[in-house]
């Protein structure tokens, strides 16, 4: 399935979204309701059919608004660092990284960081900051795993067994704060940056291997790339993750971010006031998010 949040009659709804239809299904009943609906679904574990059985009110999806899959986050975005192996070079020869030398662009392990959970920015959402704060603000479009249930200790085998599902996302940097600090909490931190949704596909709907991540700034294609060119694909996230640290539903994994950011050009080409940045993912949709910066 296929499961988001839209604003219908003023009002958030839970929504399952058929695309070959062009049309969303409005779930009714308790969850019509529910302050963070797609996260109860994640947590009692239920399915299209019984959410289904819950009663809909179908609906075109043109002219619906986009929310956040997740209204609220459960904690911080887990997010991974250079992984992708292009992107990987590119980010240590641009200067901006200050937590490793350039004999070590590859990683040996996979380099988790966080997000703060004043992050979450709806799919159309504005990224917003002040550029007397920053002045290299950069996006990043990933894949994000979204976890299905409690686990801890997870083996590679069992891995994916734990994913509900999968989710654009956009990692926006500020990289000079990411540089001047000497890590990349503060830099990755800042409200709104990490756009997401615009909705959540399962893996039966959407199957890991068909991912494929693609961003455009201002309409120019910058990035694109499949989910096999990962460094350390997605069982192995979970299961290096999951080592000491209990995994709660409705977690989100930032999987990492493919060559073509900003910060790779000469001269970098970060954001400014009135840029436009889109994320597409097979199948998940798109992410289209103007950038506010007065």
């Amino acid at each position: 399935m296929k499961i988001g949040r839209v604003l219908w009659n003023g009002a958030p709804r839970l929504a399952l979204i058929d695309e070959p239809q062009q049309s969303a299904l409005l779930v009714e009943g308790e969850l019509a309701n529910h302050p963070n609906p797609v996260l109860a679904v994640i947590e009692r574990g239920l399915s299209a059919a019984q959410l289904m059985a819950l009663g809909t009110t179908p609906v075109p999806l043109a002219g619906l608004a986009f929310l956040a899959p997740l209204s609220a986050l459960v904690r911080n975005v887990f997010a991974v660092g250079k992984n992708y192996h292009d992107h990987a070079l590119e980010f240590d020869k641009s200067g901006y990284n200050a937590t490793t030398s350039s004999a070590s662009a590859i990683p040996t392990h996979p380099q988790f960081f966080s997000k703060a959970t004043g992050t979450l920015a709806g799919p159309r959402d504005a990224v917003r900051f002040d550029p007397a704060h920053t002045a290299s603000v950069d996006y990043e479009g990933e894949i994000g795993v979204v976890i299905g249930r409690r686990c801890r200790n997870v083996s590679k085998a069992q891995a994916l067994d734990q994913v509900f599902g999968f989710v654009a996302l956009n990692d926006v940097t500020a990289r000079d704060l990411q540089k001047n600090h000497a890590q990349w909490f503060l830099g990755k931190s800042l409200d709104t940056f990490c756009p997401l949704g615009p909705w959540i596909g399962t893996p039966e709907s959407t199957p890991i291997e068909t991912l494929r991540v693609r961003t455009w700034v201002n309409g120019e294609l910058r990035q694109d790339a499949p989910i096999s060119q990962l460094i350390f694909d997605v069982p192995t996230l979970i299961e290096t993750l999951s080592r000491g640290t209990t995994l709660l539903p409705g977690d989100i994994l930032a999987t990492g971010t493919p060559v073509g950011v900003g910060l790779g050009f000469n001269p970098p080409r970060f954001l400014r006031h009135g840029d436009r940045v889109r994320v597409a993912v097979t199948g998940l949709g798109e992410l289209d998010n103007p950038i506010e910066a007065p």
